[in-house]
């Protein structure tokens, strides 16, 4: 849920998706309360994606023109995994998954198998760089985030 975050956050974001050779980006508008989740995404200033995500219902409205590989669901968890704290991550895990963290890097695994690898460059998951590299679904999607309000 928004509220295990434990703060509000207002970021602006600029995405890179490296994905089969092909590098896409997305500037996105990212608020969150301990209330709701909301996104909106902006390729060549026109909103292609938006998400609204209360904690129990995810509601989401895309573009037409957006590549269907692009799912609310899987931004959304790509959202928790690089912001939420590690603990609030683990508790919602379901059997079998498991997420490691040390200084700088973020390991979810699945049975053992390593499903995504999250970088902290800038040692912070918002206002810097991160870079999480998903294994499974064959995309690195890097994310320069500034801090508009905390």
């Amino acid at each position: 849920a928004p509220a295990a975050l434990g703060q509000s956050i207002s970021l602006q974001q600029h995405l890179t998706v490296e994905r089969e050779g092909r590098t896409d980006t997305l500037d996105t508008a990212l608020e969150i309360d301990a209330d709701h989740l909301d996104l909106v995404g902006l390729a060549f200033g026109q909103r292609v994606m938006t998400l609204h995500y209360d904690g129990r219902e995810l509601q989401v409205w895309r573009h037409v023109m957006l590549p269907k590989q692009v799912q609310g669901d899987d931004v959304l968890q790509d959202v928790q995994l690089t912001l939420w704290p590690a603990k609030a991550i683990k508790d919602a895990l379901p059997a079998g998954w498991e997420l490691r963290e040390n200084e700088g890097q973020r390991t979810l695994l699945l049975d053992g198998e390593t499903i995504a690898v999250i970088d902290y460059p800038d040692r912070k998951a918002w206002g810097g760089k991160v870079i999480l590299t998903n294994l499974r679904y064959q995309y690195k999607l890097t994310i320069q985030s500034v801090v508009t309000t905390e």
